[in-house]
């Protein structure tokens, strides 16, 4: 038999709207909070077959934002959940309360039994290195911090002293997880600096793209990059994104040439500050042929006539 008040507690346009809204910040939160992880434990311990490590710090950056939006939002919902059953208790049993508790412990038990599933087998092939384990230990931990609190919150609806130590412990948690990726992916003003030197490296290559097909063609370099410049393809030689003065050239001869640029950021420090190891190519679309340090760095480039041999003249 139906108890009475349950029947008068339906769910309401508003309970729908706020449990869905809170139950889609926490698994976007969570999601973001273990990308995060993940982007930690990719830099301190960088996989060697990697050579798009930088890569990271995007993901990192977004993390980051999506967190400082989503998280306040969750727990904001959560507030107003529990405020709502304080005043009427059975509200803590509409159904759609209920559902998605059940949803969420689900999916963590799936995510908690999965893990210990993954880690047996990589343990089984040999493959139990410290990075795979951390970010094994970091789902673990998150899944099984979430299924827990939902198993309390089954039982404990309503205000509790406890509900708010836990939403200040996660709180504690994840605002030093956020904090310390200001740190490892750097300040805004360090991002457009990158940013800036990206593009100057970016446009010193098409540079000596032009070069080289200059030199095949005519077999000889230009007095000045001028001479590059083609009504036909359109090119036209780039300029300091940031300054808007022309790049530094000094052809050396028949084969060689220099090309120069103001750089803003070291290439070598500018993806991490760890001073940890990192795999080959872990400075993105740089390459090492193009590392440089903050100041006015020039480029030395000889042409290989075998690589690059003139076209023959029609």
């Amino acid at each position: 038999m139906t108890h009475p008040t349950e029947e008068r507690i339906k769910s309401a346009p508003k309970d729908v709207f706020v449990y869905l809204l809170s139950i889609a910040t926490l698994y976007t939160a969570t999601i973001n909070f273990i990308t995060l992880i993940f982007g930690y434990i990719d830099i301190y311990f960088p996989n060697t077959l990697d050579y798009y490590g930088a890569r990271n710090l995007g993901s990192i950056r977004w993390s980051i934002a999506s967190i400082i939006i989503v998280f306040p939002v969750y727990l904001l919902t959560s507030w107003l959940i529990n405020r709502d059953i304080k005043k009427e208790p059975a509200r803590g049993e509409i159904k759609i309360r209920k559902w998605l508790i059940y949803l969420t412990l689900f999916i963590a038990a799936v995510v908690v039994i999965g893990d210990l599933i993954t880690i047996i087998y990589n343990f089984l092939e040999g493959d139990l290195t410290a990075r795979f384990a951390l970010k094994t230990l970091a789902v673990l931990i998150v899944a099984l911090a979430i299924f827990g609190y939902y198993i309390w919150e089954l039982r404990h609806a309503g205000g509790s002293s406890l509900r708010k130590k836990a939403a200040i412990a996660a709180g504690i948690v994840i605002g030093t997880i956020v904090i310390a990726g200001f740190f490892i992916a750097g300040s805004p003003l360090e991002e457009r600096l990158r940013k800036f030197d990206e593009r100057r490296v970016n446009d010193l290559q098409s540079i000596q793209s032009q070069l080289i097909n200059y030199w095949m063609s005519k077999g000889r370099l230009p007095a000045n990059l001028d001479a590059l410049t083609d009504n036909i393809s359109g090119f036209r030689a780039p300029t300091d994104p940031e300054t808007g003065t022309a790049y530094g050239y000094q052809p050396g001869g028949d084969l060689s040439f220099k090309l120069c640029a103001d750089f803003k950021t070291d290439a070598r420090q500018t993806s991490t500050s760890s001073g940890k190891p990192i795999p080959a190519g872990y400075y993105g679309e740089y390459g090492y042929s193009w590392d440089h340090e903050i100041g006015t760095t020039c480029f030395e480039r000889t042409i290989d006539p075998e690589l690059y041999p003139k076209r023959p003249k029609s």
